[in-house]
């Protein structure tokens, strides 16, 4: 069964998570925090990719990376439902392994309580 995650929508919401709490790594950095009119029962994240990454090939290989890594993490650690949030991809992500980018993905999330 797939996890119910929500997309981010409004340009509105994307400035006021920039602003949040962020959490780094090689690979990502997510930002996180508590937004207002948020849906309670659906997981709030967005990926997001620069043009400055590759083409967009390769950008969307990077964010189906990223949804299937959050979707096997979802069903491991407990992530919290009750933030919001929007996670960037860096140019590492492109040259190195699966695993790899999981694990550290994972460690990230396990950081955010």
């Amino acid at each position: 069964m797939r996890s119910k995650i929500l997309a981010l929508s409004k340009n509105e919401e994307f400035k006021q998570l920039l602003k949040k709490n962020k959490v780094s790594n090689e690979y990502v950095t997510i930002f996180f925090g508590y937004l207002k009119n948020k849906n309670k029962e659906k997981l709030n994240i967005s990926f997001v990719t620069k043009k400055k990454i590759g083409n967009a090939v390769k950008r969307n290989k990077i964010k189906r990376r990223l949804k299937n890594i959050l979707d096997e993490a979802f069903k491991k650690i407990s992530i919290n439902i009750n933030y919001s949030y929007l996670v960037i991809a860096k140019p590492t992500m492109l040259n190195n392994e699966y695993t790899n980018i999981k694990e550290t993905l994972i460690q990230s999330f396990k950081r955010i309580k």
